[in-house]
């Protein structure tokens, strides 16, 4: 028996979700507990993520045990999401705008849920979210920055674009010391590289055309993208060329 398996048989014991969730949560800590997150993503309903979504930044800041019940609230709509209910993703996007990034990379994680089951219904969102804030603009290229959902040359030419487009919307901002502008600077300082492997040359063109303009940040975030692995399996002689 898996660990996940284990999980799944130790809360079929209980009535009472809460004080287990706690105890095995890994918070204080600098990791939470996501294979418990995501049985209780699948296992629970929507009374129970929604009882799980109370817990605010109020009472449940970061590092709190209580903030992984929310974390495990905002995961659990995923499921709901996947399973076709699209008004969860009204209900989800001021999530990625909370203060806890955990939370925040709940969205994340709940949104790919949404990508495994429909890709299209999440291209087509993440297209709304990347007009959106700085914070709403990192969860849609973050949720896109996940190399199962880009298998397909269609998914991963359109999440390049919208890569593209979020980062257009930084050239020349106004906003670059702002928190939350950084945020999505470190976010796309590696999302560029999952989508690049996926769809390797229109990728390079566009990194290419930011490595060589005139804004600074851009530049770093291109660069950045250029350490990851992943895209020196894909060419080597390139990333080379570029870095230097």
């Amino acid at each position: 028996m898996n660990k996940s398996e284990n999980y799944r048989q130790t809360l079929s014991a209980f009535s009472d979700w809460e004080p287990y969730l706690l105890k095995e949560s890994g918070l204080p800590g600098p990791r939470g507990n996501l294979e418990l997150a995501q049985v209780v993503a699948d296992e629970g309903n929507r009374a129970l993520f929604e009882q799980f979504l109370t817990y605010t930044p109020q009472v449940a800041p970061t590092n709190d045990p209580h903030e992984f019940l929310a974390f495990c609230g905002v995961v659990g709509l995923g499921r709901l999401l996947a399973e076709g209910d699209v008004s969860i993703l009204g209900q989800l996007r001021p999530f990625a705008s909370d203060p806890r990034w955990r939370l925040r990379e709940g969205v994340a994680m709940a949104l790919q849920r949404l990508g495994k089951a429909d890709m299209r219904r999440l291209l087509e969102a993440m297209q709304l979210w990347s007009s959106g804030s700085w914070l709403e603009k990192r969860a849609a290229a973050a949720a896109l920055a996940e190399p199962v959902l880009l298998h397909h040359e269609e998914d991963a030419l359109a999440a390049l674009q919208i890569l593209e487009r979020i980062t257009a919307s930084m050239e020349n901002s106004d906003d670059t010391k702002k928190e939350d502008f950084k945020v999505l600077q470190q976010g796309l300082s590696y999302c560029w590289s999952v989508v690049v492997a996926a769809a390797p040359e229109p990728g390079k063109r566009l990194m290419e055309k930011w490595l060589a303009g005139p804004d600074r940040i851009i530049q770093r975030i291109m660069q950045e993208n250029l350490k990851k692995n992943r895209l020196m399996r894909m060419d080597a002689a390139w990333v080379e060329k570029w870095r230097k």
